[in-house]
């Protein structure tokens, strides 16, 4: 849309952006149904900024009742290019502690029936997804992140599970053994919907635990957990006011061209009803 606003999904404890100035919230209808809550935008640092609080203000949708498919085609709507979608996440590994900075470039699916495509009838796209997460996005949020105090850990794999219960001892000991880097419950329905809508999709995962596979640290506890989030939400305002300056205004990276021979049914073979449903994700390609 050449707008070139910057998406940011605020995860678990991070409900708002400070120094956002015009604020204004924006309540979006999308063909998929109502966003978990109003887009919060302004302007930071000359550049817009496109709010949402993933699980809506006050922590009130559980990660598998998210409208995924609403979230991000609100994004879309209002002329965001780029997200950043900030989560929490326990760590996999014994090197990534909690209050760590990871920035996963794969994703594994452990959910079951999550909605994870605008596609579901009347139109087949196969999206390239082997590699889910924008590398140029991703190298300028590496070196955002490289400017904070925390310790920052490039690539590895995000494993996403069902939830809302956290996993079982056999569960987390054998994700283990795959060479999983961190376990979380939201971000892999994203990356595959901002895939489809053409945006660019980071991820920085901020570890607040091991799991339970860790033999000598404590089982995951919540309350040490929300401590944990406080923090974490003022390093990831920090992460984003880094890289903000640095996201170029126009993209040349495959994101942005992700339709265009990703369209296997032909196109007088799409109804107008579909066409109309479409038409801010397929509209340049169906002319």
């Amino acid at each position: 849309m050449g707008e070139g606003r910057i998406g940011v999904i605020g995860g678990s404890g991070l409900y708002g952006m400070e120094g956002l100035e015009n604020i204004r919230e924006v309540e979006v209808d999308t063909p998929f149904g109502a966003p978990s809550d109003a887009y919060i935008m302004g302007t930071l640092q000359d550049r817009e900024l496109v709010f949402l609080p993933r699980h809506g203000r006050g922590h009130r949708i559980a990660p598998s009742a998210l409208n995924y498919r609403a979230n991000i085609h609100g994004f879309k709507q209002l002329g965001a290019e780029w997200i950043l979608s900030v989560s929490a996440v326990g760590s996999m590994r014994e090197d990534i502690h909690p209050g760590d900075l990871v920035l996963p470039d794969q994703f594994f699916d452990r959910t079951r029936g999550r909605v994870s495509s605008f596609f579901d009838q009347d139109v087949v796209v196969h999206v390239t997804f082997a590699d889910p997460t924008c590398a140029a996005l991703g190298q300028i949020v590496y070196e955002a992140a490289s400017k904070t105090e925390a310790a920052v850990h490039a690539g590895g794999t995000y494993i996403c599970i069902e939830g809302p219960q956290f996993s079982t001892r056999a569960e987390s000991r054998i994700y283990r053994q795959w060479g999983v880097d961190v376990i979380g419950m939201t971000n892999l329905p994203e990356a595959r919907l901002a895939r489809e809508a053409e945006l660019c999709y980071v991820t920085i995962a901020m570890a607040t635990d091991y799991d339970c596979w860790h033999e000598s640290a404590d089982d995951v506890d919540v309350e040490a957990i929300l401590t944990l989030l406080h923090r974490n939400a003022k390093l990831a305002q920090d992460v984003i006011r880094h890289a903000v300056p640095h996201i170029p205004r126009e993209r040349s990276c495959p994101c942005s061209t992700a339709l265009q021979y990703a369209i296997i049914t032909a196109p007088e073979m799409i109804p107008a009803t579909a066409r109309e449903r479409f038409e801010l994700l397929l509209g340049p390609y169906l002319t």
